[in-house]
């Protein structure tokens, strides 16, 4: 796979966090206490990171160098891709292609500073977790190399460049173009991880008090990089734009709360670490505020509450880099700002359950789930988030919502197949909508595959629920029903020149309803009522309206006024619309009637009012229940002939009440709410 730039293609917790375990409430995950036994074996294993890594002695450079560059000429960094070859073995590959088997040299290079900066990461956790020489090592090695590829001098001061070539040379103007092009002209996704490596890099080292000069060091290329951010980015601090009639703020990198987030994460722990640092924590608190306004909708409104990753779209969300709920927990936390934690908390309570009961950690929702391959980075993005809202807010909630997620790596995903191997440390590199495995192991889904075991073995409970309840028995969630499919329409229906918008992605063909046209789709019949949204396009100019009804019961009007473009890359919008009215279970088809101007319809995003996700495996079950209706809901929960505890959760995550159950009851989940009913007994 080869990266390329609009937005980003993926390749893709300070320091107590990971030297202590995290204390849950009693009987939460699970059923009764499990008896004294031998401590499991960690979850975590380095050895395919380890075999991606190599080194290289780059030339001396103008602008390039780094801590005892003359005593320590080596650099070490993982390869970009690892390719399966027969036997299990593996082909470490560079990006972009070969480009001169003489040199070596591929398109893009073989090694990126997204990956050394995450690997990192990944080596200074594992550290703190076991004190690990050699992780302690290895960490130290990584963060020597990413400070090479950081530009110290010159106009670009603090930037980085994105990729080296495998003899050490550097390749700023990749192929395909990356943006920056050169890749340290400017702001990037890879500035930000670098933040999030120095910052968790100096915080070890400090905590450690391992090696002060090497510790100096790293507050120093720390602050390299954050005022990079200062001057290319915090200038429009305070500035506000308008993306398809929403605010937004112009302050976050690359106009990404997702790559913002992951600067957030180094900051957030550098501050913990250097608390004197003013500069540091002003910079920490614009792009965590910034984060945080982006925030939008609730539980009943697209993006149910989610924290949007661009600016420049109010239609797209994607879970590769989806840690913004855990940036603004740290910067809550380190800032006493708990302002910054309701957002976060608003995402893990009613979009995270939204998610779940759809299908996981899709790539890409914009806004109909168009974009359903997963992939490691966004899996654990998800449980990163989780894990660090429950640990701001005190929810036991998050913690048994981030077990559910993080099974999704040991076979509770669309494959039903374990997509990480705890004898190798290979993480796939994702699965395809039909559930056929991408069986390469590339460093990014080594790295995020790695961050969740390092989570896990730090939370011995939540990984033997995650390890243990880990097949999708059912699911019954968000759906969506396209709108060429109608099975009556006097409408046409019309193939988008492109499916990519700009900002946002067609699911498939349009169904264009002129003044008067209808179209009727079948839902079929269902167990519990639906909310229906249909999803179109509005031109900024937009002034259609249409009316829907539900096998004859009004269901509302639908008004298509457009709203200003602003910094979004083309007029018009492509957005799911609520309707007033509810589908009754019993009813199986919607039908529209146009009676203004024209309306093009992409799909209907289809929702149970409440929605399930049943894990089933050697440890028991889990089940998830959650409930978007506007009031109260009595719903059925349990197992039968099965001891179960109940854990019901508002819609922000606190615990309302928790029951141990003899088989099946009842439960009444509050607005917004959900529900975590987990037996330890198989079926």
């Amino acid at each position: 796979m080869t990266r390329t730039h609009t937005r980003e293609v993926p390749r893709h917790s300070r320091t107590a966090v990971w030297t202590a375990v995290v204390a849950l409430a009693a009987g939460v995950i699970g059923g009764a206490s499990p008896a004294v036994a031998a401590e499991p074996a960690p979850l975590t294993n380095l050895a395919h990171l380890d075999f991606l890594m190599d080194t290289v002695s780059p030339d001396e450079v103008d602008g390039h160098t780094t801590y005892r560059l003359a005593e320590e000429p080596d650099l070490t960094m993982p390869w970009t891709y690892a390719d399966a070859r027969p036997g299990g073995t593996f082909e470490r590959v560079g990006g972009g292609g070969l480009v001169d088997p003489v040199t070596g040299h591929w398109g893009q290079g073989a090694y990126n500073a997204d990956d050394i900066s995450r690997a990192a990461v990944v080596y200074l956790r594992h550290w703190q977790l076991t004190d690990d020489a050699t992780s302690r090592q290895t960490a130290y090695e990584l963060l020597r190399s990413l400070a090479y590829v950081q530009t110290v001098e010159g106009p670009n001061a603090g930037n980085v460049v994105l990729w080296m070539q495998p003899d050490g040379e550097l390749n700023p103007s990749a192929e395909p173009v990356e943006l920056p092009d050169p890749s340290d002209s400017g702001p990037s996704y890879w500035l930000a991880r670098t933040l999030w490596a120095f910052g968790e890099g100096y915080a070890a080292f400090a905590a450690k008090g391992a090696d002060p000069a090497f510790t100096a060091f790293l507050g120093e290329r720390m602050s390299l990089a954050r005022d990079a951010v200062d001057r290319q980015v915090l200038t429009n601090y305070g500035e506000f734009g308008t993306a398809d009639g929403m605010r937004v703020p112009l302050w976050l990198i690359v106009d990404g709360a997702d790559a913002s987030a992951e600067a957030v994460l180094g900051l957030s722990a550098y501050v913990e670490a250097a608390p004197d640092d003013a500069a540091a924590a002003d910079t920490l608190a614009k792009l965590a505020e910034g984060i945080a306004l982006m925030s939008a909708g609730d539980v009943r409104e697209w993006p149910y509450g989610a924290i949007l990753p661009w600016a420049q779209s109010r239609s797209m969300w994607h879970a590769w880099g989806s840690q913004m709920p855990a940036a603004l927990a740290e910067a809550s936390d380190v800032l006493g700002d708990t302002s910054l934690l309701e957002p976060a908390v608003l995402d893990s309570s009613s979009f995270t359950p939204t998610l779940l009961t759809a299908g996981g950690p899709d790539n890409g929702w914009f806004p109909t789930p168009a974009d359903r391959v997963q992939i490691a980075y966004g899996a654990d993005s998800r449980v990163q988030s989780l894990l660090s809202v429950a640990d701001a807010s005190g929810s036991t909630g998050f913690a048994e919502l981030a077990a559910i997620q993080a099974a999704w790596f040991f076979g509770a995903n669309r494959a039903d197949e374990a997509m990480y191997d705890p004898a190798t440390g290979v993480t796939y590199d994702g699965i395809q909508p039909d559930g056929t495995i991408n069986r390469n192991s590339g460093a990014e889904s080594t790295i995020h595959g790695l961050l969740t075991m390092l989570a896990l073995d730090a939370r011995p409970e939540l990984a033997e629920r995650a390890t243990s309840v880990d097949h999708v028995a059912s699911r019954h969630g968000l759906t969506t029903v396209e709108a060429e499919d109608a099975v009556s329409t006097t409408g046409i229906v019309v193939a988008p020149e492109s499916a990519w918008t700009g900002e946002s992605l067609y699911s498939g063909s349009t169904l264009v309803l002129d003044r008067r046209d209808t179209a009727t789709f079948d839902l079929g019949v269902d167990e519990v009522d639906r909310w229906v949204e249909p999803v179109a396009w509005i031109p900024e100019d937009g002034t259609a309206r249409s009316i829907w009804q539900s096998d004859g019961t009004g269901l509302g009007s639908l008004d298509g006024r457009g709203e200003p473009q602003g910094i979004s890359p083309v007029p018009g919008v492509l957005l799911p619309r609520v309707l007033q009215g509810v589908v009754d279970a019993s009813e199986s088809t919607v039908t529209a009637r146009v009676v203004k101007d024209a309306v093009t319809l992409d799909a209907l995003i289809v929702r149970p009012v409440v929605s399930r996700l049943l894990l089933e495996g050697e440890g028991g079950a889990t089940e998830l229940v959650h409930s978007s209706a506007r009031s109260p809901q009595r719903v059925p929960i349990g197992f039968e002939d099965r001891l179960s505890t109940a854990n019901l959760y508002d819609s922000e995550g606190r615990l309302v009440s928790a029951a141990d159950l003899d088989g099946a009851g009842t439960i009444r989940i509050p607005s917004g709410g959900f529900a975590v009913v987990s037996t330890d007994e198989a079926g």
